[in-house]
């Protein structure tokens, strides 16, 4: 496996990692850390339906990444092209509104597997 499938498959793990902890384990200690958020804040199910939300999400880009992993040629370059260009947005917005540990967590290997695409 060269390097850009390398990256392309941490990408999708980061992102189905993201819907697992947002969707299923949204009072788990990861989230409180990963959120700076409090216990007694997740408890609330007005919070757990918004990171689930958020969860499902993840889980679209990441499902987007596989279904390019089964196309080949101009259709592959496109859609890791929309899918990986969609996880920077969201890590940038995250990266400024929420912890800069959202960029570097989600953004930088979807810019490197970005990058990898033209190389």
């Amino acid at each position: 496996m060269n390097i850009k499938g390398i990256l392309i498959l941490i990408v999708i793990f980061q992102h189905i990692y993201i819907l697992l902890l947002e969707m299923f384990f949204n009072e788990s200690n990861a989230v409180k850390k990963g959120f700076g958020l409090d216990a007694e804040f997740l408890k609330d199910e007005r919070v757990k339906k918004m990171l689930a939300n958020q969860g499902l999400y993840n889980g679209f880009l990441a499902m987007g990444l596989v279904w390019s992993i089964f196309e080949s040629g101009m259709m592959q370059i496109q859609l890791l092209m929309f899918f990986l260009s969609c996880i920077i947005c969201a890590a940038i917005y995250g990266g400024i509104t929420v912890s800069k540990r959202i960029f570097y967590f989600q953004g930088v290997p979807a810019v490197l597997a970005l990058i990898s695409l033209f190389l």
